[in-house]
């Protein structure tokens, strides 16, 4: 049975960069309240659709890996912010890149999407479906973001990253993953407004209300990706001294700290990147691991630890074996157009269109 390992890889981080104190010019909080509670100091407001982030990550993913669309079987886009549900993003991405013929899919598994993405391609990979996948975790928050709901405006970010994956005859890659969710407690991280449940109920599209039980998001995160951490070790026979290098879901950093503690790893050997992006949900991972590699953190043969946690309250953990190049092979000259207003201009835009259009009555 054939491994699928990863040979590309590539970000697509939007410029415009909302601070903690751009918040507090409409929020009741200050940069220090921000970055005590969530170890966060700035995200990015994205002036453009998700596909095109999407498309920019890809492109540079597939110019690492030295291959073409046209050599791609499947491609993976993991997402709960979708430009539109139908048709799918995936089949939008294999429109735009020229991967004539791929099968394309969407997944939603909230924050642990490309993880959940990651074990879907490499088993089809591994059962011979097919050879070359590309994976995308990607979100467009902001334009669904209750800017006025203290609780979580503070805590996400836009942004994407991608990752080919192709099949090898050498043991790296994916070699242990395990999936779960807290199911009978998915009402503790919700958003509202958005689904056909709503449809005829007085919502107004694109207008959400969030529930965000952050205590209880925190205990069964915590819980969850350690379970998944211990389990994914144990298959591979694995100890905390055989992990080369931890790269969690960026949520809180609280939740990072108490995950890496637990699992007996040193927070040396964890990348985080919280501070400088915020929670991005399904591309957190993915863009975590394009600056570990672009960080000189990822070593050939390294053994790589990756875990998440999302709403419904899905969890998950991989273990990686990196394969022997960590440089890319090729380089895309793709790029966002350039972004002419501000991420505060933008976000107080959406604040505009927002306030006050939800219809439905209590």
């Amino acid at each position: 049975m054939p491994f699928a390992t990863i040979t590309g890889w590539g970000k697509c981080m939007p410029p415009a960069i909302l601070s903690n104190t751009d918040l507090s010019t409409f929020l009741d909080t200050d940069d220090e309240w921000i970055r005590s509670r969530t170890g966060i100091n700035e995200r990015r407001v994205s002036h453009v659709s998700l596909g095109e982030m999407g498309y920019v990550a890809a492109s540079r993913a597939l110019a690492a890996a030295g291959l073409t669309a046209a050599d791609l079987d499947l491609i993976v886009f993991g997402t709960c912010s979708m430009d539109e549900q139908v048709p799918n993003m995936a089949s939008w991405l294999q429109k735009r890149i020229g991967a004539d013929g791929a099968g394309a899919m969407d997944v939603n598994t909230a924050c642990t999407s490309f993880l959940y993405g990651l074990t879907t391609a490499s088993s089809m990979i591994k059962t011979g479906v097919v050879r070359n996948a590309l994976i995308i975790g990607g979100e467009l928050i902001s334009s669904l973001m209750d800017w006025d709901n203290r609780n979580v405006s503070v805590l996400f970010g836009d942004g994407c990253a991608a990752v080919v994956l192709q099949a090898t005859s050498r043991e790296e890659g994916v070699l242990a993953d395990k999936l779960g969710c807290y199911g009978n407690v998915r009402g503790i991280l919700q958003v509202h407004g958005i689904g056909t449940r709503y449809a005829n109920q007085g919502w107004v599209l694109g207008d959400t209300d969030w529930v965000f039980d952050g205590q209880e998001i925190f205990k069964r995160a915590v819980v969850g990706m350690s379970r998944a951490c211990e389990a994914v070790l144990g298959l591979r026979g694995l100890g905390p001294d055989d992990v080369d290098l931890v790269v969690p879901h960026q949520a809180n950093l609280r939740i990072i700290e108490a995950v890496v503690k637990r699992a007996g790893i040193p927070m040396e050997r964890c990348f985080v990147n919280i501070h400088r992006y915020g929670n991005m949900s399904s591309a957190t991972v993915p863009v975590a691991l394009v600056e570990a590699l672009e960080e000189g953190r990822v070593k050939p043969g390294c053994n790589l630890l990756l875990t998440g946690f999302g709403a419904g309250l899905s969890w998950s953990a991989h273990v990686l074996r990196w394969g022997e190049r960590t440089l890319p092979l090729g380089k895309s000259d793709v790029e966002l157009p350039p972004c002419k207003r501000s991420a505060l201009e933008m976000v107080q835009s959406y604040r505009a269109l927002k306030h006050g259009s939800r219809l439905r009555s209590d």
